[in-house]
C-alpha cells in the first residue's frame, strides 16, 4: 500500500524493479516506520518504572499492539499517538529518532547492534517468546540479511520519513495558531477519524504478511460490526488494489473487495472479486493440500453456491438458479450435504412466492436439525414464522416457533440471529396492529449488547436486524405525534448507516414515509407530491400507493381510481395482503367522496374479510371505522354506533393518534345523528358528550398537526354550541374555524359528512 515510490522502502522480493509473486515469502522487513516503534520500544525498557505512571504505562502496553500488527504510519502522527499515553516518553522518541535521522548511517549500525542486549542477562527486559520479543527478533534478523546498498537506501527513506514527520508536525502548529476553538475540535476530530483511516495507510510501503492480514481482518470486522469506522469504498478498493499489485494470488483480498463492492451494489466488480477468489484459493492448493483432490471440488461447488447467492441479492433469479442448479449437480457428485443444505436453503429463497414453498422450508429445517446445522436450522425458522404470519397464523403459535429458536440461538451463541429473531417478533407485532408490543420488542434490541468480541470504539450490533428495529422506532414516534424523538432516531440511523452503506436504504425510505405523512396532515400535497419520488425510487408499491393518496387529496378522482386498480391487481399477483386492504380502503374512501357510499360497502366487506382471515386486527379495525362511517351517511347511525364500540378499544390501545382522533370524531358524529330523535333534556345531554369526544378528537390532531382534520372538528363544535345556546363557545370555535378555513383550500365535500 504505497503512494509514495517503493524505493523508499527496502523490499527483500524485488530484484531489478520486479516484484516476486510470492511477496509474503518474507515475514517482515525493516522499513523507517519500523525503526521508529523499535525506538518507543528501546526508550520504553530505558525507561525506569518510577519514571512513568502505571496508568500511562498501561495505555503504552494498550498503544504496542495495534502498532506492531497495524500498516505504517507517519512520524506525525506516532508522536500524536505516544504523546496522548505518555508526553515523556514521546519527547524521548522524538530526540531518539532525530539523532539518528540526523546523524549518519554508523547510529543506525550501532541502534541495532544495541537491540539485541534486550535478550541478555538473567532477567532481560524482554522474553524471546513474547510478543514484542518476536517483533524485535524479526526486526534484527532481517536487518542482519540487508547488503551495505540495501542498508543505505534504508538510511535514506529514515530520513526522508523524519523530514516528512517534522514538515507535518510544523504545519499541525501553525494551522493550530491560527485557527479558533471550534476549528480545533474539527481538525482533531478529521485527524482521528480520517487521517489514521485513509491518508496514514497510503503512506506505507508494501505490507508484509502480518500486517496484510491484520489489515485485511480489520477491515472485514468492521464492514461487519460498524462500516462507519471502516475505511470509505473508494479509500479501501485503492489500498485492496496496490496489495494486490505486490500478490495478485493472495485470495482473502479478492474476498474482501468483493465485500467491498457489495457495499456500493457494484455487480460486475463483486462477481469480478468474487471469482477471482474461488480462483486464487484452487491455485493456492490451500483447499487441496488439507482435502486432497476433495479441496478442488469443494472450491468448486462453494463457488457456484456464492455466484448464486450473487445474483439473488442483485435480483438477477434467473442467473442465480443457474448457478444453484451449478453447485447441487457438484454437491452430489461430491456427496456434501452440507452444501445440499445451503443450496435447499437458497432454492427456498428463489422460490418462496410459490404456494407450496413451505414444504421446502420445513424439509430444508428438518435436515438442518439432523446434519447438526444450528445456523441454517435457525433460519429456516425464522422463515417459516415470517411466511406463517403473511399467511395469517395466530401470533402465540408463531411466538412459540421463535422461542425454539431463540433457545438454538442461546445455545450455540448465534448473536446475529438472536438480533435477527427480536426485529423479527417488532415485525410481527407491528403487523398484527399491536404497537405497544413492537415498541418493547424494539427497545429489547437496542439494550442488548452483541455477543461478538469487537474493539473499543466499535459500534455493536451495526447490522440490518438493528436497522430495522431503529426504523420501526422511529415510525412508531411519528404515529404518536413524537416527532422530536422521531428525529433524533433518524439522525442515529443517518450517523449509524451513512447514506453508502449497505442498509441505507431502510432509513431512507422510513424518513420520507415520515415526512410525506407529516405533509399531508399539514395539507401540503405539493410538497407530499415531490416526496413521492424518493418513496418510488426506494419502494416502487409503496410510491404508487402514496401518489394514488396525493391524488385523492387533490380532488383527481379518476386519476387515482386508474392507479389504485392497477396497484390492487399486482399486489393480489404477488399476494401482499397488507397493501392489497390498505388499496381496497383507499378505494372505498374514493368511492365515498364521490358520494357513493353504497359502492363502497362490498369494498369494505372484502377488505374486512381479508383483515380477519389474515388476522389484521388494526387493519380489521380501521375497516371498521370505515364501514360505521358509511353506515352514518346512509342514515343509520345506531348501528353504526355499536360497529364503533366493537372498533374503538384496539385503535385507542395500539393506534396511530391521527386515527385516534378520527375514531372520537365519528364517534361524536354518530351521538349527534342518533340524538335526533332523543326527548331535549336527553338530547342535549347526548350533545354535551358529543363536544367532549370531539375535544379529546382536537387534541389528538393538535399532537400531529392535522390542520384540516381541526378545521372540520371545529366546524362542528361550533354547530353543536350554536344548538345548545352557548353564544360564546360558539363564537370562539367560529373564529378558529374562519382562521383555518381561509389558511386551508376546501374540497368541496360537505365538511359535517367528512371522516
Amino acid at each position: 500500500m504505497a503512494s509514495v515510490h517503493e524505493s523508499l522502502y527496502f523490499n527483500p522480493m524485488m530484484t531489478n524493479g520486479v516484484v516476486h509473486a510470492n511477496v509474503f515469502g518474507i515475514k517482515d522487513w525493516v522499513t523507517p516506520y519500523k525503526i521508529a516503534v523499535l525506538v518507543l520500544l528501546n526508550e520504553m525498557g530505558r525507561t525506569g518504572e518510577a519514571a512513568v505512571s502505571l496508568m500511562e504505562r498501561r495505555r503504552l502496553n494498550q498503544l504496542l499492539l495495534p502498532l506492531l500488527q497495524g500498516p505504517d504510519i507517519t512520524l506525525s502522527k506516532l508522536y500524536k499517538l505516544i504523546e496522548e499515553s505518555c508526553p515523556q516518553l514521546a519527547n524521548s522518541v522524538q530526540i531518539r529518532i532525530k539523532l539518528m535521522a540526523e546523524g549518519e548511517l554508523k547510529d543506525m549500525e550501532q541502534f541495532f547492534d544495541d537491540l539485541s542486549d534486550s535478550f541478555s542477562g538473567t532477567e532481560p527486559e524482554v522474553h524471546k517468546t513474547s510478543v514484542v520479543g518476536l517483533f524485535l527478533r524479526h526486526m534484527i534478523l532481517a536487518y542482519s540479511k540487508l547488503s551495505f546498498s540495501q542498508v543505505f537506501k534504508l538510511y535514506t527513506a529514515l530520513q526522508q520519513y523524519f523530514q516528512n514527520g517534522e514538515k507535518k508536525t510544523v504545519e499541525d502548529a501553525d494551522m493550530e495558531l491560527t485557527s479558533t476553538e471550534e476549528s480545533e475540535r474539527k481538525m482533531e476530530k478529521e485527524e482521528l477519524d480520517v487521517s489514521i483511516r485513509e491518508e496514514e495507510v497510503s503512506c506505507s510501503g508494501p505490507l508484509s504478511q502480518k500486517q496484510a492480514e491484520f489489515f485485511l481482518s480489520q477491515q472485514a470486522s468492521l464492514l461487519k460490526n460498524d462500516e462507519t469506522k471502516a475505511l470509505t469504498p473508494a479509500s479501501l478498493q485503492k489500498e485492496l488494489n496496490n496489495l494486490l499489485k505486490f500478490n495478485p494470488d493472495f485470495a482473502e483480498a479478492h474476498y474482501l473487495s468483493y465485500l467491498n463492492n457489495l457495499r456500493v451494489q457494484d455487480v460486475f466488480s463483486s462477481t469480478h472479486s468474487l471469482l477471482h477468489y474461488f480462483d486464487r484459493l484452487i491455485l493456492t492448493g490451500a483447499e487441496s493440500k488439507s482435502n486432497g483432490e476433495e479441496g478442488y471440488g469443494r472450491s468448486l461447488r462453494y463457488a457456484a453456491l456464492n455466484l448464486a447467492a450473487l445474483h439473488c441479492r442483485f435480483g438477477h433469479y434467473q442467473q442465480a438458479e443457474l448457478a444453484l442448479q451449478e453447485a447441487i449437480r457438484i454437491a452430489q457428485e461430491s456427496n456434501d450435504h452440507v452444501c445440499l443444505q445451503h443450496c435447499l436453503s437458497w432454492l427456498y429463497v428463489l422460490g418462496q412466492k410459490r404456494s407450496d414453498s413451505y414444504v421446502l422450508l420445513e424439509h430444508s429445517v428438518k435436515k438442518a436439525v439432523h446434519f447438526g446445522l444450528p445456523y441454517l436450522a435457525s433460519l429456516g425458522i425464522q422463515s417459516l414464522v415470517q411466511q406463517r404470519a403473511f399467511a395469517g397464523k395466530t401470533a402465540n403459535k408463531l411466538m412459540d416457533a421463535l422461542k425454539d429458536s431463540d433457545l438454538l440461538h442461546w445455545k450455540h451463541s448465534l448473536s446475529e440471529l438472536i438480533d435477527i429473531s427480536i426485529a423479527q417478533k417488532t415485525a410481527i407485532w407491528r403487523l398484527y396492529g399491536r404497537s405497544t408490543m413492537a415498541l418493547q420488542q424494539a427497545q429489547m434490541l437496542l439494550s442488548m449488547n452483541s455477543l461478538e468480541s469487537v474493539n473499543a470504539g466499535v459500534q455493536q450490533n451495526n447490522t440490518e436486524s438493528f436497522a430495522v428495529a431503529l426504523c420501526h422506532l422511529a415510525e412508531l414516534h411519528a404515529e404518536q405525534g413524537c416527532f422530536a424523538a422521531a428525529s433524533e432516531v433518524l439522525k442515529h440511523l443517518r450517523e449509524r448507516f451513512p447514506p453508502n452503506s449497505q442498509h441505507a436504504q431502510l432509513w431512507m425510505l422510513c424518513d420520507q414515509k415520515i415526512q410525506f405523512d407529516r405533509a399531508m396532515n399539514d395539507g401540503k400535497y405539493h410538497l407530499a407530491d415531490s416526496l413521492v419520488t424518493g418513496i418510488t425510487a426506494l419502494n416502487s408499491i409503496e410510491g404508487v400507493y402514496r401518489k394514488a393518496i396525493v391524488l385523492q387529496a387533490q380532488n383527481q378522482m379518476s386519476e387515482a381510481h386508474k392507479l389504485l386498480q392497477k396497484l390492487l391487481i399486482h399486489c393480489q399477483k404477488i399476494r401482499n395482503t397488507e397493501m392489497v386492504i390498505s388499496v381496497l380502503l383507499s378505494v372505498a374512501e374514493l368511492y365515498r367522496r364521490s358520494s357513493c357510499p353504497t359502492i363502497a360497502l362490498p369494498v369494505l366487506l372484502q377488505a374486512l374479510a381479508l383483515s380477519k382471515e389474515y388476522r389484521l386486527q388494526y387493519l380489521a379495525s380501521e375497516t371498521v371505522l370505515n364501514l360505521a362511517f358509511a353506515q352514518l351517511i346512509l342514515g343509520i347511525p345506531e348501528q353504526a354506533l355499536s360497529l364503533l364500540h366493537m372498533a374503538i378499544e384496539p385503535i385507542l390501545a395500539d393506534g396511530a393518534v391521527l386515527d385516534k382522533g378520527r375514531a372520537m370524531f365519528l364517534v361524536a358524529k354518530c351521538q349527534v345523528a342518533s340524538a335526533a330523535s332523543y326527548e331535549p333534556l336527553k338530547k342535549a345531554e347526548a350533545l354535551e358528550a358529543a363536544i367532549e369526544n370531539l375535544n379529546e378528537a382536537k387534541n389528538y390532531f393538535a399532537k400531529v398537526d392535522c390542520k384540516e382534520q381541526i378545521r372540520d372538528v371545529v366546524y362542528f363544535q361550533a354547530r353543536l354550541y350554536h344548538t345548545l345556546g352557548k353564544t360564546q363557545e360558539r363564537n370562539r370555535c367560529a373564529m378558529l374555524f374562519r382562521q383555518l378555513h381561509q389558511e386551508l383550500p376546501s374540497h368541496g365535500v360537505p365538511l359535517i359528512n367528512h371522516l
